[in-house]
């Protein structure tokens, strides 16, 4: 794949040394930071702005991902906004001027029970209903996509089917996270590394700019984009938001030939597995449940997720495993994003992900660049507002579109 890779220049953008005040400043350097600011400049010639990030960029979450992209979520408010992004990242390359290694290899979501077949036909239904492209499959089918996964009716958990979104697929992550700084430098926004917010200051009830370990920096407008992090940081504004942190691991093995030419999901061994293109399996599972912000886990949670690959893939039983990480995910009571005004004048938040932020990456930078610029909602974060939790318009995507993300 070396003739699809970019020739790196030395760097491609300027470190940044922050100045005293910003038109907007953006809290979190991360995949939806980066493309906030570019979305902000391209689409609505915003410049001065600085993305700020305590270590640096996209050294968080965005590199702590599984890489999976689809838009096959249950309801119409979550799958307008995935696909949204999906399309986005369908032209991406081309609009960043950087190869992201974007591959639509589809995604299947295994059915074992006969609820799991129930859920996953409403699941297609709904999700043509709302445009987006989805199949169901028999299990010749399945196998017909991914022939490696065992069909056997004799198994534990056989295969009864499962839904497929053909134009699914994986980017590499830190491309992605590469592509949007380059860009969004290259429109004069200023991205400033090693630069942790300590403080939000208010007054008479609007954001006037941030305390951080490199000066006090002065801002019209204030936008958090800091993933697990997020209700800590609102917390300086006292903003409270509803969310929990929890440690999300993932795993890749060692290089293997090309044998897996497909994602595959299922709900019921709580596993996922992909082959980056490289040759390593890449492989997630649910978060862990314990509270926390450290960037790694439990060991019985990997154990379970291998056990459960073995299940689905008994071909993999030798695959030796190269390496673990977690990153720190941040869980609504709904399981849906907020994007978003908060109670403070001029303070944004963009956070409660959970699973599916990297997915969403160029649609939540496209819809919350123009709510900085607006003031004002996009239609497609509209439903996603902070006070959805005391109307009760809540979109429950819990379990809506298998393993949580």
């Amino acid at each position: 794949m070396t003739e699809n890779l970019p020739e790196h220049a030395d760097r491609l953008w300027t470190a940044a040394e922050p100045k005293r005040s910003y038109d907007v400043v953006i809290v979190g350097g991360g995949g939806h930071g980066l493309a906030t600011a570019y979305y902000l400049a391209r689409n609505h010639g915003v410049t001065n702005v600085a993305v700020l990030e305590r270590g640096w960029l996209a050294g968080g979450n965005m590199a702590r991902n599984t890489t999976i992209i689809r838009s096959n979520y249950l309801w119409d408010e979550s799958a307008g906004i995935y696909e949204h992004a999906l399309k986005l990242w369908e032209g991406l390359e081309d609009d960043l001027g950087y190869p992201l290694l974007f591959s639509q290899r589809g995604v299947l979501n295994l059915a074992h029970s006969l609820q799991d077949v129930r859920e996953g036909v409403r699941r297609v239904h709904a999700n043509r209903l709302a445009g987006v492209d989805a199949e169901w499959l028999d299990p010749e089918q399945v196998q017909e996509v991914c022939p490696i996964v065992d069909v056997s009716p004799d198994v534990r958990y056989p295969v009864l089917g499962a839904t497929y979104q053909p134009r699914a697929g994986i980017a590499k992550h830190d491309y992605v996270a590469w592509g949007f700084a380059r860009a969004a430098a290259a429109y004069g926004v200023d991205l400033v590394e090693n630069c942790e917010v300590t403080g939000l200051d208010v007054r008479d009830g609007r954001v006037t700019g941030v305390r951080t370990t490199r000066g006090p920096i002065a801002a019209g407008r204030v936008a958090l984009s800091a993933a697990g992090h997020s209700s800590v940081v609102a917390a300086m504004a006292g903003v409270a938001l509803p969310l929990q942190s929890h440690p999300l691991q993932a795993l890749v093995s060692e290089l293997l030939e090309p044998v897996h030419p497909t994602v595959v999901m299922s709900n019921a061994v709580h596993v996922y597995v992909s082959q980056a293109h490289k040759g390593e399996l890449v492989m997630g599972a649910g978060i862990d449940a314990p509270n926390s912000y450290r960037q790694r886990g439990a060991f019985h949670v990997i154990e379970r997720q291998m056990s459960a690959a073995l299940e689905l893939f008994p071909i993999f039983a030798r695959a030796h495993v190269l390496r673990t990480w977690g990153g720190v995910v941040d869980v609504t009571p709904d399981a849906s994003p907020i994007v978003g005004l908060t109670g403070v004048d001029g303070l944004y938040v963009n956070c409660g992900w959970g699973t599916g932020g990297f997915k969403a990456t160029p649609g939540a930078g496209w819809c919350y660049a123009h709510t900085i610029a607006h003031g004002e909602p996009h239609p497609l974060n509209a439903p996603f507002s902070l006070d959805r939790f005391t109307t009760g318009a809540l979109v429950d995507e819990h379990g809506a579109a298998a393993v949580a993300h």
